[in-house]
């Protein structure tokens, strides 16, 4: 069996070329007549019949990847007279090797050279019964990839549901809070478009855990370096079982020389037909770049096969940082207790059960009973205890086809987690009609309704007592008024003085109401409301003045009801008495007239009581009609101020919390539950 190793995927240093170039022609070439060109020739040729023409980096026939082209120590297929080896691949295979001999292959410098070296040691014959991990390459042009990844139903309509809240949330919540949902939806998108024949999933474990050697066990050859050097994996490697892959793993930027294919038999591959694996380097490793390689493919992968070991399974780093948070995915995760063979007796199954409970205090859903989640297990892959059940479990897990449509589920399921804190605080949200009749009283009393009110049943009253007043005590409240004003009034108050008064109601008016409207809200909501009622408020207090100016009392005098003209007549019918009387007496004093003290007294008593009994009369007559004028003028300014406010602020607060309430809806879609 040849081992495979790829210099960028471990962080062993440079090898010396002095020993590697025995042997070799120009540019580092194996010559065709010597042992190592013999022997690479035969390596090539399973390769070369394994390749499903799939890379991302590959350029045209004879062409290195990733620019390698002409470097030494990077070995080519020679053009020469074709070998045994290429002759016997060419009978086997028929046209389509053919078109692979008309093309250079190519190989990764150190691989060519271990490749070679090992070749030079081991017989022609041992090569061929133990085929080496095949190197994807390109000839003849790329494979067809798979059909593309189709969500169900209800998946679909929760990405639309996203969607659109992230639309409606642009305007109120900042692009880092958006982030996370983005980009969901981009990766979803990008994933959606891929094949839906393959499940990309991902070996992730700690340094010394042995995830390397468990790759290289599932691929039947050793692909991924192992060893006691760490960190030893650098950078990921791809293995995939079947072709239409290269997209997925162009996805995961993944370079074409890292790109395997397993060696088994036919019965082994078609049993994990459409994995790719992707062996990645330590999460904790002390390299930022390989925790940073890590952290980036994790969030592109259908599912993760966390490989822990007896000593490492604990570790804070792992549960804090990737599977507490991860605890939503569950369904797409395996964890993988490695080395048990270390473990004497029954302590395999006491750590096992210790591994359950730190999952389970993690949040993570375990799989077992029936019940979706995690799958954990206890194997060895030194010694191959256990590797054949995880096979059977990966077998099962691929050929279902849902790992992609799960772990995206998941992700909508951990963004809308993010997201809710600023949709949802679980009280009760929305402006009463309370505080609406608050907010239009208090405007009201900005303005002065209440006094206008009282003022314009006031001023009906007095021009009722002008109208039906007796003429001697209009008189004297003339001469009362016209008079100095006596000691003891309280000062009229400047109109600077109500104008700013009237301005603070309303700035405490609109204050009260924002508060009222944001209290339950989500900050960044909550925040967005106060700032409609503080645009609202600008301008609000000259409006109101306009409007007490135009609604307020009516040009002129009050209207005058119909008996107003009888109960003149009967006033002035009682001065007349009064008149009349007084002449009379005065007549008789002078000798004009008879004495006759009788019906002249009788005239003016009768005048005198008259007068004012009218007065009084038509006063309390008057007192309904005028409570009514007052009314009516204090309930049009009322309706003009709340018309005001209503326009310039609770309108505008109206609008935040019915794009609150569609946002927090739309939010309820996503997670798919009624949100409250």
């Amino acid at each position: 069996m040849t081992a495979v190793t790829d210099e960028d995927h471990t962080d062993h240093s440079d090898h010396s070329d002095h020993s590697d170039n025995k042997g070799r022609g120009e540019n580092g070439r194996p010559r065709e007549d010597s042992p190592a060109g013999q022997a690479a020739a035969e390596e090539t040729a399973p390769a070369l019949e394994g390749a499903d023409h799939e890379g991302p980096d590959q350029g045209s026939a004879g062409e290195d990847r990733d620019g390698d082209r002409g470097e030494p120590g990077h070995a080519r297929v020679p053009r020469g007279p074709k070998s045994d080896a290429h002759a016997r691949v060419r009978e086997a295979n028929g046209p389509a090797d053919d078109r692979t001999d008309a093309a250079d292959a190519w190989d990764d410098g150190l691989i060519a050279r271990r490749v070679n070296e090992e070749s030079a040691s081991t017989s022609l014959s041992a090569s061929a019964a133990e085929p080496a991990a095949m190197v994807e390459t390109r000839v003849g042009g790329p494979a067809p990839a798979g059909s593309p990844l189709l969500y169900d139903a209800p998946l679909r309509s929760r990405l639309e549901s996203l969607r659109e809240l992230v639309g409606l949330s642009r305007t109120r919540l900042d692009n880092r809070t958006l982030a996370e949902a983005g980009r969901v939806l981009d990766e979803a998108t990008a994933r959606r478009r891929l094949s839906g024949q393959h499940t990309v999933v991902a070996i992730a474990g700690a340094t010394g855990s042995g995830k390397s050697q468990l790759f290289n066990t599932l691929a039947g050859v050793p692909i991924s370096e192992t060893g006691v050097r760490r960190p030893t994996t650098a950078a990921p490697i791809a293995c995939s079982w079947s072709d239409g892959a290269a997209s997925l793993i162009d996805r995961l930027g993944i370079p074409g020389r890292l790109r395997r294919r397993p060696a088994q038999s036919a019965e082994a591959e078609a049993q994990l037909r459409g994995l790719v694996l992707i062996d990645l380097p330590d999460h904790d490793s002390a390299a930022v770049q390989h925790r940073e390689q890590v952290d980036r493919i994790l969030k592109l992968v259908d599912a993760v096969v966390w490989v822990v070991d007896p000593e490492k399974y604990a570790d804070a780093v792992l549960h804090e940082r990737y599977l507490r948070p991860l605890a939503g995915h569950a369904e797409v995760m395996f964890i993988v207790l490695n080395q048990v063979d270390r473990l004497p007796g029954e302590a395999a199954e006491l750590v096992l059960d210790d591994l359950r409970r730190l999952l389970d205090e993690d949040g993570i859903a375990l799989g077992e009973y029936g019940e979706p989640g995690a799958t954990v297990l206890a194997m060895s892959a030194l010694t191959g205890d256990g590797v054949g059940e995880l096979r059977e479990l990966l077998g099962q897990f691929v050929a279902e086809r849902g790992a992609p449509g799960r772990r995206v589920s998941a992700d909508v399921d951990a963004a809308a987690g993010r997201l809710r804190p600023v949709y949802v605080t679980g009280r009760r949200t929305g402006l009463s009609e309370e505080a609406r009749d608050e907010f239009a009283d208090r405007l009201a009393e900005a303005v002065g309704a209440t006094a206008a009110g009282e003022a314009a049943e006031r001023a009906w009253l007095r021009n009722a007592n002008r109208a039906c007043g007796t003429p001697w005590l209009r008189l004297w409240r003339w001469c009362q008024d016209s008079g100095p004003p006596g000691t003891g009034r309280l000062p009229v108050r400047s109109q600077a003085d109500e104008e700013t008064t009237a301005r603070q109601r309303v700035e405490q008016a609109v204050r009260t109401v924002s508060e009222r409207a944001s209290a339950g809200l989500p900050a960044p909501w909550a925040q967005a409301v106060r700032e409609a009622a503080v645009r609202g408020s600008q301008g609000l207090p000259e409006a109101l003045d306009e409007l007490a100016a135009r609604a307020g009392l009516p040009p002129g005098r009050p209207p005058r009801p119909g008996w107003w003209p009888a109960a003149v007549l009967v006033q002035a019918a009682m001065t007349l008495l009064q008149i009349v009387g007084g002449l009379w007496l005065v007549g008789q004093i002078v000798g004009v007239m008879a004495p006759n003290l009788g019906v002249p007294v009788l005239l003016m008593v009768s005048g005198i009581i008259g007068g004012p009994l009218v007065e009084w009369s038509c006063r309390m007559a008057a007192r309904g009609p005028a409570r009514r004028y007052g009314q009516d003028a204090e309930r049009r300014l009322r309706e003009a101020a709340a018309g005001c406010g209503r326009a310039r602020v609770l309108d505008p607060l109206a609008a935040e919390l019915l794009r609150y309430r569609e946002v927090r809806e739309q939010y309820g879609k996503v997670v798919g539950a009624g949100v409250r």
